[in-house]
């Protein structure tokens, strides 16, 4: 995994196995050292399709995991476009770090709230992160939550197809038993059209 991928944190572990890389945040909730994210060596321009096969190893009813697509600094001082110019800053991976300094596009899938202990009551939503235009997630929603999706039982192998194209973001999850496609209408916010692709798993979450 190496070869295509970098880690931001120094907990949570990534590793080879038969079924694919088996990435893993830190055991230790609300320790913001245990998020890990992996990012993709390679930078994205333009039309962008992401597909791959996302099996839940964890059982967590709290917290989330994101993709992040289309990724780039803020282009201030310290905040390079590439990401890559201050991945030491992330070593630590607060989410702080990437909403205030980050352009890029979020999608949260397999999540749940912070105080949430219903296994059911999962969702998909996305966001456009904005650093310069303020701090914080305030202001970043794409609209078109999605709530109670089904989906994300732990075991279960599920395929996720993310498109990026023009003024729309669509996701695709399928598994044995149903489909689902959503989408967002980016046109409500700046565009993005090149960057890294991340999977970020908070603490306590694996797959």
């Amino acid at each position: 995994w190496q070869q295509h991928w970098s880690v931001d944190g120094l907990v949570g572990t990534v590793e080879n196995t038969p079924k694919g890389m088996h990435v893993s945040g830190g055991p230790e909730a609300m320790n913001h050292a245990h998020h890990l994210v992996v990012w993709s060596k390679q930078v994205f321009t333009g039309d962008t399709k992401l597909e791959f096969e996302y099996t839940r190893t964890d059982e967590a009813i709290r917290y989330v995991t994101i993709v992040y697509m289309l990724a780039s600094g803020e282009g201030t001082e310290g905040f390079d476009k590439d990401i890559m110019a201050w991945a030491d800053y992330r070593k630590e991976p607060y989410m702080r770090h990437y909403f205030d300094n980050m352009n890029t596009y979020h999608i949260s899938y397999a999540a749940f709230g912070v105080e949430n202990n219903d296994p059911e009551k999962d969702y998909v939503r996305a966001r456009r992160y904005m650093p310069l235009a303020n701090k914080g997630l305030k202001g970043t929603a794409l609209e078109g939550d999605n709530m109670n999706t089904g989906f994300f039982a732990t075991g279960v192998p599920h395929q996720i197809t993310v498109i990026k194209s023009g003024d729309n973001l669509w996701m695709k999850v399928q598994n044995s038993e149903q489909s689902q496609v959503y989408h967002w209408d980016t046109s409500s916010h700046p565009d993005l059209n090149e960057g890294r692709i991340g999977l970020r798993h908070m603490f306590t979450r694996s797959a």
